[in-house]
């Protein structure tokens, strides 16, 4: 019988793997937690929104990926489609019907249930590169949402700005980050250049991050094939004390009956 730490079912087809999953959970909650903030009830500033705006089409393609790649990986499309919830998925990727992702939500979590919390500490562990990939995604969206926020807020009304929109904001924050700089855009009030500095240090910590994934992805050992049923490595310990047991018993027989020939032909000669 299989321990607590292993996984309670065989996962269904739209299940990727948990820290997959986790990944779109969390995007899904984020972009709720945009689409409250944009309305127009919200008391977050227009800079701000015009910002996050940007940020949710960002979200938008993502979630279109998503959905395309269940729907490729599907062994029955019209299956996914109709009856496993892909409409909604479809639906929820849509600027529009952005409310219907909270479906993506809840069909995240029940995929996750299958999974005991410490078999998922586990996943997220033994594939710490992959994991280490969406984190870094992760942040990126939410630094360059808050980050480009803030710096429109300071920077658009100063004297000699040059950031001067929310487009302009993001497109500074994402060659900041990056640690690319092209110098077209800059900020030019202290309160701006204070943001750029926050800006710096985690794009060269999460691009470390970033180069360190791409190097365990290209020159890491291959991983070796799962092993077949009854070899081996499939084997339990009790499995494979038997079965040495039974070839040393072999083993024995055919020396045995070799000594016993080795004696008939000593006798001839």
């Amino acid at each position: 019988m299989a321990d607590d730490d292993s996984r309670t079912s065989d996962p269904p087809e739209v299940l990727t793997n948990p820290t997959y999953e986790l990944f779109i959970l969390v995007l899904s909650i984020l972009s709720i937690v945009n689409l409250v903030l944009i309305l127009p009830f919200s008391p977050l500033p227009t800079y701000a929104k015009e910002v996050i705006f940007i940020i949710d089409g960002v979200l938008t393609l993502i979630f279109l990926g998503d959905f395309a790649s269940r729907l490729v990986r599907a062994n029955s499309k019209r299956g996914y489609f109709i009856h496993d919830g892909g409409w909604l998925d479809f639906l929820g990727s849509l600027p529009l019907l952005r409310i219907a992702r909270l479906f993506r939500i809840w069909r995240t979590r029940n995929l996750l249930k299958q999974y005991t919390p410490s078999a998922l500490l586990r996943w997220v562990l033994d594939d710490r590169a992959e994991s280490a990939l969406y984190v870094v995604v992760l942040l990126t969206i939410i630094v360059l949402e808050i980050c480009g926020s803030l710096e429109y807020r300071f920077e658009h009304a100063a004297p000699h700005a040059t950031i001067v929109s929310a487009g302009d904001s993001l497109w500074w924050g994402i060659v900041t980050i990056t640690t690319v700089g092209y110098g077209d855009m800059y900020p030019v009030t202290t309160a701006g250049r204070i943001v750029g500095c926050v800006v710096l240090v985690v794009g060269v910590a999460l691009f470390a991050t970033f180069t360190g994934f791409l190097a365990n992805a290209f020159l890491s050992p291959k991983t070796p094939e799962p092993a077949e049923p009854g070899s081996a490595e499939a084997q339990t310990p009790h499995e494979l004390v038997e079965g040495f047991r039974a070839l040393l018993e072999e083993q024995e027989q055919r020396t045995r009956e070799l000594r016993i020939k080795l004696a008939e032909v000593e006798r001839h000669l």
